[in-house]
C-alpha cells in the first residue's frame, strides 16, 4: 500500500511525515524514498519542479524548425527554434483534446533560458531565478567557448533506477577505483582520494598533500590567465578548477588532444572544470571538448541518462576530432554506473533492505539527503 493513498508501495502504513522525521543523518534513505509512486509524486511537487533542467545545446536545433523532445517526470516538451531564431518550449499537449501534436499547433508554453548555448527549461509556474544561480560559472562557460561550440556526439541511457540513487552514485568516488579503473586511469590516485567526491572530501593527510600539488597547478594556470576560482557547491550548484593528471593535456584515454581547443584557450593547461548547475545537471570541460551530463527523472523507478560531447564550432570531424576518442572517458563510465546503479536500485528493492551509513568519502551524499529532505518538508 502506498504511504500516500495506500496502494502499490514497498512500505505500507508509512506517513511520509514520520520517513521525513525518521530519518537517521549520515545514512541513506528509508526504502519508500526510492521507489514509491507517491513519493515520487511528492519529489515533482516539491523539489523537481522548481529546478532549472539542462534539456541540451542550442547546435541541436540550428535552423528555424528544428526541435527535439525532452522527456520529464511524465511530461513531453517541445524544443524548438522558431522562424525569429530564438528557441521556445512548449508541453507536446494539444490545447484542444490532449493529445500529442506537431510543434506547428496550439501548445502551452513551458518555462525556458538560453545562457551560453545551453537550454535549461522548468516546469514550475514561477522557478527560482536562473541567472542568479548560475552568475558566478558563467566566466568559465564563456571561457570554454560553450556557446560557441557543436556537439560531437550524444548518449542516452535510460536507467532502471530511481533519480536519488544516480545522484547518490554520481556525487562520490567512494567506488571509483574497484568499479571505474578506466576513469582512475586518466586521474591521479591522490586526487582521487583527496577529491573524488570534491575538493577536502576525502581524508585528511589525503587532502593535504593534494592541496600541495593543486596550489601548484594553479599558480601555472595563472600565469597562462586561466581561471582557476572555486565557487562553493552550494545546494549542489558550483564549480572547481583541477589538474587532470602528471602528463595528461586532456581528459583522454591517453592524454593527449583529442580536438582543437576551444574557446579562449590557446595552449593547454592540463587541468578540468567542474560545473554543478543543481545536483541533476553538470558540465565537465577540458580544454578541448566538453560533455554534458543530465540526469533526468521520468518515474520513480526510471531516469534517463544522457551525456552529450561538445566541440569548438569549426572542429571538423574525422579531421579534428573522432567522435569516439572524444567520448571516451565518459561514455565507459557512464555505462557503468548505469549497471551499478540498476544493481543498487534491485538491492533496494528486497524485503531485507535497511538505510545503511555514508562513508567518508560520501561527504556530498549526506549534503545531498539534507538538501533532499529539507525540500521536501517545505510547503507545496
Amino acid at each position: 500500500m502506498s504511504i500516500l493513498t495506500g496502494k502499490g508501495t514497498c512500505m505500507p502504513g508509512v506517513n511520509i511525515q514520520d520517513l521525513v522525521g525518521g530519518h537517521v543523518a549520515g545514512h541513506t534513505l528509508q526504502q519508500p524514498f526510492y521507489c514509491d509512486p507517491d513519493v515520487f509524486s511528492l519529489d515533482r511537487e516539491r523539489v523537481l519542479d522548481r529546478l532549472w533542467h539542462l534539456a541540451g545545446h542550442v547546435s541541436r536545433i540550428p535552423a528555424a524548425g528544428d526541435y527535439f523532445l525532452f522527456r520529464i517526470c511524465g511530461e513531453e516538451i517541445i524544443i524548438v527554434r522558431g522562424r525569429d531564431g530564438n528557441i521556445h518550449a512548449h508541453y507536446n499537449v494539444c490545447r484542444h483534446r490532449g493529445s500529442r501534436v506537431c510543434p506547428d499547433y496550439g501548445l502551452h508554453a513551458c518555462r525556458i533560458k538560453v545562457l551560453d548555448g545551453l537550454i535549461f527549461v522548468s516546469l514550475a509556474g514561477e522557478p527560482a531565478g536562473l541567472d542568479e544561480m548560475i552568475r558566478d560559472c558563467r566566466n568559465y562557460l564563456s571561457f570554454h567557448g560553450i556557446e560557441n561550440a557543436k556537439i560531437a556526439r550524444r548518449l542516452e541511457l535510460p536507467t532502471r533506477a530511481n533519480w536519488k540513487l544516480v545522484v547518490e552514485n554520481f556525487i562520490e568516488c567512494y567506488h571509483c577505483i574497484p568499479a571505474h579503473p578506466e576513469y582512475c586511469s586518466v586521474h591521479s590516485e591522490l586526487k582521487l582520494l583527496a577529491a573524488g567526491a570534491g575538493v577536502g572530501t576525502g581524508p585528511e593527510a589525503a587532502c593535504l598533500d593534494y592541496a600541495v600539488e593543486l596550489n601548484a597547478w594553479k599558480k601555472q594556470v595563472e600565469a597562462l590567465g586561466h581561471p582557476c576560482q572555486e565557487g562553493e557547491f552550494d545546494h549542489g550548484a558550483g564549480m572547481v578548477r583541477m589538474p587532470i593528471k602528471e602528463g595528461f593535456l586532456t581528459e583522454s584515454q591517453d592524454g593527449r588532444p583529442v580536438s582543437t581547443l576551444m574557446g579562449k584557450f590557446r595552449e593547454y593547461d592540463g587541468g578540468v572544470t567542474y560545473v554543478a548547475f543543481n545536483y541533476l545537471n553538470y558540465l565537465l570541460a577540458s580544454n578541448d571538448h566538453a560533455v554534458i551530463l543530465r540526469f533526468t527523472p521520468i518515474s520513480e523507478l526510471v531516469t534517463d541518462v544522457e551525456a552529450i560531447w561538445l566541440v569548438d564550432a569549426d572542429a571538423r570531424e574525422g579531421v579534428d576530432y573522432v567522435p569516439e576518442r572524444v567520448s571516451w572517458v565518459w561514455d565507459v563510465t557512464l555505462k557503468q554506473d548505469a549497471v551499478i546503479t540498476e544493481n543498487n536500485q534491485a538491492g533496494i528493492l528486497s524485503s531485507h533492505y535497511q538505510p545503511g551509513p555514508y562513508s567518508e568519502q560520501e561527504v556530498m551524499n549526506c549534503e545531498f539527503t539534507r538538501w533532499y529532505l529539507d525540500k521536501l518538508s517545505e510547503p507545496a
